[in-house]
């Protein structure tokens, strides 16, 4: 039993102040226009067995931040340390090595597969690449088709022949495939009827309870998140504004973005629905290309003052139990 006296173990991934700028080219030379800043100062942590939730609305980076993780698009700046190793300052070889413990499930199954491989081809892929052999790749595949709930005898079948929700688990049977430490899910159920949702939902989790994993759980449905997440990060135009145990985060959000993202959740009860106070966000989107100097969410917040323009706040503690960055409601920055 862990006391409180006892240090806490260390993350198995820790980002720290992490940037990913795209610059933007045009014109007959292809002269640079100007810079998306997608994500501009990005921190989090996820500890073994741990589900983190990063959300948002499309386009505020989720799945960009995701990306760099995963090292499938290139940091601008900030540090992505796994398993205490920071990953841009580690040799090629140990870095592939963990690149190989952090795996991703993407949001659509029909793109994620080749449609002209079998299903059995696409799970034994990463084998290939790790250059298992041919024997043990067959029953790794079988073994692998079996723990998401497929049949071996299905392994000759191409995509088509498939439900949404089966190539869905043929994505996640590809993606345990090496055994990582690590899952990306970036809207993993998004893309599925909501008549399947609930069961990849279910096999996820008995997944982690079974093999200790962690996941990054990306989505912009905070009803999945609230069923499935320990902690939510909430992103909005690249930059972090709340994050905390998702208990707290949703019974009590700090941030007014994530009051609206809350009240945008449909209500089981019409009457409870009528009830609701609806929460508008007026004003436009920032574009990433000039984003405000200040607030990030300065354009469109109901309860800004003169001085959230000009100042960025910082995350601080909330008297919730949250981080949070809000001028107006934590002014001790």
């Amino acid at each position: 039993m862990t006391t409180h006296s006892e240090p806490r173990p260390a993350p198995l991934l820790a980002v720290e102040d992490l940037r990913v700028h795209f610059p933007v080219r045009g014109g007959w030379l292809g002269a640079q226009r100007g810079i998306v800043k997608a994500v501009d100062g990005f921190s989090l942590t996820i500890s073994a067995g741990e589900t983190v939730a990063l959300v948002g609305e499309s386009g505020c980076g989720k799945s960009t931040a995701g990306n760099a993780i995963l090292g499938l698009a290139e940091p601008s700046g900030g540090r992505i340390v796994y398993e205490g190793i920071d990953l841009a300052g580690a040799a090629p070889r140990r870095r592939a090595e963990l690149r190989r413990q952090m795996q991703v499930i993407f949001q659509d199954p029909v793109s994620a597969l080749n449609p002209k491989l079998t299903i059995g081809q696409s799970v034994a892929e990463p084998l290939v690449v790790a250059g298992v052999p041919a024997n043990e790749r067959r029953r790794r595949v079988d073994e692998l088709l079996d723990l998401v709930g497929l049949k071996a005898s299905q392994k000759d079948r191409y995509p088509n022949e498939l439900s949404g929700g089966q190539r869905q688990r043929v994505v996640i049977a590809r993606a345990l495939a090496l055994s990582p430490k690590l899952l990306v899910c970036d809207e993993p159920v998004s893309a599925l009827d909501v008549s399947i949702r609930s069961q990849i939902l279910n096999l996820l989790m008995r997944l982690q309870q079974e093999f200790g994993l962690a996941y990054l759980f990306i989505s912009h449905d905070l009803s999945v998140v609230r069923h499935i997440a320990d902690r939510v990060v909430v992103m909005y135009l690249g930059v972090i504004v709340e994050e905390g145990e998702a208990e707290t985060v949703f019974s009590s959000p700090a941030h007014p973005y994530t009051e609206a993202l809350l009240a945008a959740i449909p209500l089981p009860d019409p009457k409870e629905q009528r009830r609701r106070k609806a929460i508008v966000l007026e004003g436009e989107l920032p574009s990433p290309l000039d984003p405000p100097a200040g607030c990030r969410f300065v354009t469109r917040c109901p309860i800004r003052e003169a001085g959230c323009a000009a100042v960025r706040p910082s995350l601080v503690p909330t008297p919730q139990g949250s981080r949070a960055a809000c001028l107006v409601r934590f002014p001790a920055q």
